[in-house]
């Protein structure tokens, strides 16, 4: 079993990566794997809608998204954290996760997502709502903790000192490895939701 964890973060040793470290442990401890990937601080542009996706099955700009997206497809869970800019997470994670979740064909129900989020004081909720949309318009269960995912600290390291911020991340850790652990036992018993054919509802016809 394993979990992916996305560092939205320009910062490789900021205070997201202390939360992304703190669920890391936790996962450890639960015998779950993890890998994280470190993009925040990459060139990644953004989806320009060319549609060349469903056509090559992959993203037609051949960078980081490309090769998440194989990770993305064998992992169980996937966590993605950003710190907060302007109430919303950092465009260099918005443009990955956006290309990633569309460029990618694979069926992504029941794998379990979780966000966080690291600010000096305000916003947290606003990019939490924002990177938990990835997740629900994919059939993710999204886990949750005993409090919004999110740390506070504004200097690199600060987050280190926020108690309860690491507690959260280790409450989320732990309701993420029983989510996952639950799924798969499911998924053995009773195999995944059986699936309507989509049905498209235009506002314009």
């Amino acid at each position: 079993m394993k979990v992916l964890l996305i560092n939205g973060s320009p910062r490789p040793k900021g205070n997201t990566s202390i939360a992304l470290q703190e669920m890391e442990k936790t996962f450890a401890a639960e015998g779950i794997e993890t890998e994280t990937i470190q993009i925040g601080n990459k060139d990644i542009r953004g989806c320009i809608a060319c549609g060349r996706c469903a056509e090559l099955g992959k993203c037609v700009f051949n960078d980081m998204v490309n090769e998440a997206a194989p990770k993305f497809q064998e992992c169980d869970g996937l966590v993605i954290g950003s710190p907060v800019y302007y109430a919303s997470a950092n465009a260099t994670l918005v443009a990955f996760l956006t290309r990633l979740f569309y460029s990618t064909s694979f069926d992504k129900t029941m794998k379990v997502g979780a966000s966080v989020v690291a600010a000096r004081r305000g916003g947290l909720s606003a990019t939490f709502d924002e990177l938990n949309k990835f997740f629900t318009i994919s059939g993710m269960p999204v886990a949750s903790s005993q409090y919004w995912n999110s740390v506070h600290g504004r200097g690199p390291g600060e987050a280190a000192q926020d108690a309860e911020g690491l507690q959260t991340m280790r409450t989320l850790a732990k309701n993420m490895a029983f989510l996952m652990k639950s799924i798969a036992l499911g998924k053995e018993a009773y195999g995944l939701p059986e699936k309507e054919e989509h049905l498209w509802t235009h506002f314009i016809r």
